[in-house]
């Protein structure tokens, strides 16, 4: 059986699979301080060792609770926050990460006045210094700070292409080159942080492999 293109395999992943975490969790992602500040709250979310439905679940019930900006998820108690985490399934880590989202919000307040542009700015366009101080944040690791950039090299596309090992795992799955840059030239610009998303969930799912084979192949 032939070989397909490596952009029929792209387009079937975008097809399937191309919808943003951030769309999954009702962010209208512009370069505004609250969409940007609910991306950080749910790449904390995601970053936990639980199902990403579970954390957009969880995001969805934040927001929905009034803390969708720093300002309100720091007034809010820590019992209003345990509670909206657990309406949302993500009942593993509540406590804790009721906590890590009060002192983030803290932080983000203090030190950029609630906007994440600031921190933009302060890295100077250093990707590594911006995924630096993204891991200043309470509660954003390493694996945070690559979903939050993911995501925003949507509306930041200084930092496109922002393809780290996840999204590099899940082109290997699928027979697409590893390299960002060679990914990057299957979809168009404004699809970035989609494949992404499509990569990520093709490492975590073997089914999202075995579903984009299957239309490939017929």
């Amino acid at each position: 059986m032939a070989r397909p293109d490596r952009e029929t395999t792209v387009r079937a992943l975008l097809d399937e699979e191309g919808r943003t975490y951030a769309e999954q969790a009702g962010i209208h992602l512009k370069d505004t301080p609250q969409p940007l500040y609910q991306l950080l709250v749910l790449a904390h979310l995601l970053s936990a060792r639980i199902r990403a439905d579970t954390a957009v679940a969880a995001a969805r019930a934040l927001f929905g609770a009034g803390m969708r900006d720093a300002k309100h998820m720091r007034d809010a108690t820590w019992q209003q926050r345990v509670d909206a985490l657990g309406e949302g399934g993500y009942r593993r880590y509540d406590e804790r990460t009721a906590t890590q989202l009060g002192k983030a919000a803290e932080l983000v307040l203090d030190a950029y006045g609630g906007d994440l542009r600031r921190l933009r700015d302060k890295a100077g366009g250093d990707v590594e210094r911006l995924r630096s101080l993204l891991q200043e944040v309470p509660g954003i690791g390493p694996a945070g700070a690559d979903i939050f950039l993911r995501e925003a090299q949507g509306v930041w596309p200084e930092v496109a292409p922002y393809l780290d090992g996840k999204t590099l795992a899940g082109a290997k799955r699928l027979g697409l080159p590893a390299d960002p840059e060679a990914l990057a030239g299957l979809a168009g610009k404004e699809e970035l942080p989609a494949l992404a998303a499509a990569l990520v969930r093709a490492a975590l799912d073997k089914h999202v492999v075995d579903e984009v084979r299957e239309i490939v192949h017929g």
